[in-house]
Parts: C-alpha cells; sequence; structure tokens
C-alpha cells in the first residue's frame, strides 16, 4: 500500500534510525497535500528514502509519530492484533495476570494508547488523533485478546485538545460496575474506573507498594497524599502497628476505609487535611513516625512549572525527614515528568542538609514494569522515588 510522503530535513532522519519515537513541527521540511490529519504516512530522509511510518497530524507540534521503520509492514487490523498479543504475553511473561497496564503507548509500539485491565474489565485512553481514528478497530482487538466483561472510555484528558479532540468517558463495551474489586499483591482493592485518578487506580506503583513490608511490620506509618489508600492497605496488611492516611479528597479517605474493611483491617485511621499544613502542623507539635510514605501529585505539569515544583517538593520532603523518627523509612516519589531523577536526588539532598539530619539511600524506586519505557522515549519514565532511612 502507498502512503502521503512527509520529509525530514537534511540530517533529522539520525535519530529516527536511532529509535527516536516522535517528529516535530521543526524537523519537517515538506509533506505531500494529500496527507490529512490522524492518516497514515511514509516518512523519508532529504535524499527522499524511507524511514519510517506513523500517525501525522499537521495540527500537532508532534507531527508524526512512528509506527514502524519496516517499509514492508501494513498499518492494519493484523498490525493492531499483533501489538496488543505481544504486550500482553510480555506482561504475563513478567508475572501479571489480574490487574496492570496492558498498552503503554510508544514503548509497546501504539502510541496514544494507553490501555489497563481491572480483573475482567478494561479502561483505555487514546490522546493522539491517528490513533483515535483506529479506535473501533482497537477495541474489536481487545475484546478478541481479552475477551473483557466491559470497556471503559477515559478519555477525559485536556492533552487531547493538543491534537484537536474532544474530552469524553464512558462506557463503550459491556457494562462497568460503579466499583471493581481487583488484587494486588495480597490486597484487596475497589477501583472506580469512571471517576478514579488516571484510568481508575495508580497501577504504576503496584511493584513500589509490595517493596514496603521490609520497612512497615511493627512501625508507626504516616502515608501523605494516600489517595485511595494502595500503600496504607499494604502497609496495615504487611504488619504496621498503625497506618494514618491522609488526603485533600474526602472522597479517597472514604475508599480508603472501604478498602481497609475489604482487607479486614482495623488499624488503618484517616486525615482530611492539605498535606503541606498537616506536615508543618506535626512537625511544630514534634510527632514522629517509624516510617512515611509521601506519594504526592504532580507538582511540574511543564517545564515553566519546575522552579516552583522544586520548592514544593522540597519543603514537602524536608518536613516529611524530620517526621521520621531516628532509623526510621521515608518512602517518597514523584510522578513529575519534568523532575528528573537526577533533579529528584539533588532536591532530597537539599532537604536533607537543610533539615540537619542524616539520610542514607536504601532503595531507587520506578514506575512498575508493566509501564515499561522506551530509552528513546524520555516522557515514558515519569516516575521516580526513593527509600531513605534518616539515621539520627
Amino acid at each position: 500500500m502507498n502512503y502521503p510522503n512527509v520529509c525530514l530535513r537534511r540530517g533529522e532522519e539520525q535519530d529516527i534510525r536511532k529509535g527516536q519515537l516522535r517528529i516535530f513541527d521543526n524537523e519537517i521540511d515538506w509533506y505531500d497535500d494529500i496527507c490529512e490529519d490522524g492518516g497514515i504516512v511514509d516518512v523519508l530522509d532529504s535524499r527522499e528514502q524511507f524511514v519510517a511510518r506513523g500517525f501525522f497530524n499537521s495540527k500537532s507540534k508532534i507531527v508524526v509519530r512512528i509506527l514502524t521503520r519496516d517499509r514492508e509492514e501494513t498499518i492494519d487490523r493484523d498490525f493492531f492484533l499483533r501489538k496488543v498479543r505481544a504486550a500482553w504475553d510480555n506482561r504475563r511473561a513478567l508475572g501479571f495476570s489480574d490487574s496492570c497496564r496492558v498498552i503503554f503507548g510508544e514503548s509497546d509500539g501504539l502510541p496514544g494508547l494507553t490501555v489497563d485491565k481491572y480483573a475482567d474489565y478494561l479502561s483505555f485512553q487514546t490522546v493522539s488523533l491517528g490513533m483515535e481514528a483506529w479506535k473501533d478497530t482497537v477495541l474489536s482487538v481487545l475484546i478478541e485478546v481479552f475477551s473483557p466483561l466491559g470497556i471503559m472510555e477515559r478519555n477525559d484528558l485536556p492533552v487531547r485538545e493538543k491534537e484537536g479532540m474532544a474530552q469524553k468517558k464512558g462506557c463503550v463495551y459491556g457494562e462497568i460496575p460503579e466499583e471493581i474489586e481487583i488484587m494486588e499483591h495480597d490486597a484487596r482493592m475497589y477501583c472506580d474506573l469512571l471517576n478514579g485518578q488516571k484510568t481508575g487506580h495508580f497501577l504504576d506503583q503496584q511493584e513500589n507498594r509490595g517493596r514496603i513490608r521490609p520497612y512497615v511490620k511493627d512501625r508507626t506509618v504516616l502515608d501523605l497524599c494516600c489517595c485511595t489508600g494502595g500503600f496504607s492497605v499494604h502497609a496495615a496488611l504487611y504488619g504496621a502497628k498503625s497506618v494514618e492516611a491522609a488526603d485533600v479528597s474526602a472522597d479517597a479517605l472514604t475508599m480508603v476505609r472501604r478498602n481497609a474493611a475489604l482487607n479486614g483491617l482495623t488499624n488503618v485511621t484517616t486525615t482530611e487535611a492539605n498535606v503541606f499544613d498537616l506536615a508543618k502542623q506535626y512537625c511544630d507539635e514534634g510527632r514522629s513516625y517509624d516510617t512515611v510514605i509521601l506519594d504526592p501529585p504532580a507538582f511540574a505539569k511543564s517545564k515553566k512549572a519546575l522552579e516552583g515544583a522544586y520548592r514544593g517538593y522540597k519543603e514537602l520532603n524536608l518536613r516529611c525527614m524530620k517526621l521520621v523518627a531516628s532509623g526510621g523509612y521515608l518512602v517518597t516519589c514523584s510522578c513529575s515528568q519534568f523532575m528528573t531523577q537526577e533533579l529528584f536526588m539533588k532536591m532530597l539532598q537539599d532537604a536533607a542538609a537543610d533539615c540537619g539530619r542524616n539520610v542514607r539511600l536504601l532503595e531507587l524506586l520506578m514506575q512498575s514494569r508493566d509501564h515499561a519505557a522506551a530509552l528513546t522515549a524520555d516522557q515514558a519514565l515519569y516516575l521516580k522515588g526513593c527509600i531513605l532511612q534518616i539515621t539520627d
């Protein structure tokens, strides 16, 4: 099949051949008049030799999103079926089954598509115009591969507007209950696929929640920005003396209590408060905890917001360090894409220096392996964290 052409400026093909998955507007020399937004194009180098094939959108800064570098590969239903099956086989080989991310956009060769599995249900997002054009095909493939009881569309994302698409959400196949129960390690958790965070739950922290076991047994735990209680429930199941789950959202805390009850836990309490104010208050009161968990929302959603976000992360982590009893632990994370691992570590070093405590690094954390990031897709490696020990 012949596709319209997009021609790169001289030298721009080198990054594509090295694995770069996005082509920006300033990298393009010309494109055919018949190129359609949302359609598929062939990418040529300055000598008009084939480089790659991908989705086209002239209205986006990301003009082409790469699908394949194989000139012989046709983009059809079989292409999507192969990609989805390969992604699911990979997750199962890593040990995932009940609930996980099964499609992570470009990292799985499907740019602009996210699909999460929650037990017998799926939740998906499409953030590229090209993927939106293939949505019906993608849905038929998902039904064939997973035989789900229901599929939820969670396209209530502002980023879609940059691609010229409206926001929307709702059940597009089968039925979706108000709450779905999943298994995460030893924990049973309720998820709200219609209104919950992301596609219904923070699956990217799944493996990190399993890693806190050595740091919570027989300890008092404070979980700040607890959302629906993923870390709190795991801490209690892993033998914590007590767990205080704090969040600004009353609805989230209601879910924390329901998730605790679902697991038969009686040592989880909830506190509704702004965590900045709460951390300051607890420091002023001289409180201390054996383990503090801090998993705040993204403070830096753009490069312009990074300076203010850095100050916010530092202030919150400094106060959390002060709240940890000597010999205790701080589990701290950032999901801000623009807060790189290097910058995150510098922030923690600055916070430790300013609070005058000795801090050592025990573990580095990242997003769960079902969210594996292509090495050339910097934006896909967004979650980072540390497990620290306060030694004095």
